[in-house]
């Protein structure tokens, strides 16, 4: 099977240190939230949450930025909060306040990696879907 070609391989050879003709552009997730099409995605994920657990919507909010700009890459839409909320330290929203959590994170360390690892295994056999 052969690869599709990349649109634009700007940034992959810049990663690789081959010669470019531009230096590569790219969005974060954090540039992209002013977006009306960012908006109403999360809208229909329901919750800052919905949006960055569901692999459809995030690789969504991922592409977006691409649509509307002439870019060479966007940073794959996800939060640090997704560690500890699939750790079960039950994570919730104060309106006006930010993230706040149920229970302490009080396991011990190897009970962490634990988690962390299969945390990691499930969360990377869901993005294949994006990619």
């Amino acid at each position: 099977m052969v690869a599709d070609t990349p649109r634009n391989d700007r940034f992959l050879r810049a990663l690789r240190r081959e010669p470019v003709d531009t230096t590569p552009v790219w969005v974060m997730r954090q540039a992209g939230r002013y977006l009306p099409e960012y908006r109403a995605t999360r809208a229909r994920a329901g919750s800052f949450m919905g949006l960055a657990t569901n692999p459809e919507y995030a690789c969504e909010v991922t592409l977006q930025p691409l649509a509307r700009f002439d870019l060479d890459a966007a940073i794959l839409f996800s939060d640090i909060l997704t560690i500890p909320d699939a750790m079960g330290l039950g994570l919730s929203f104060e309106q006006g306040e930010g993230p706040r959590f149920a229970h302490r994170c009080a396991m011990p360390p190897r009970s962490i990696a634990s988690r962390c690892r299969t945390w990691t295994r499930n969360c990377a056999m869901s993005w294949t879907r994006c990619a």
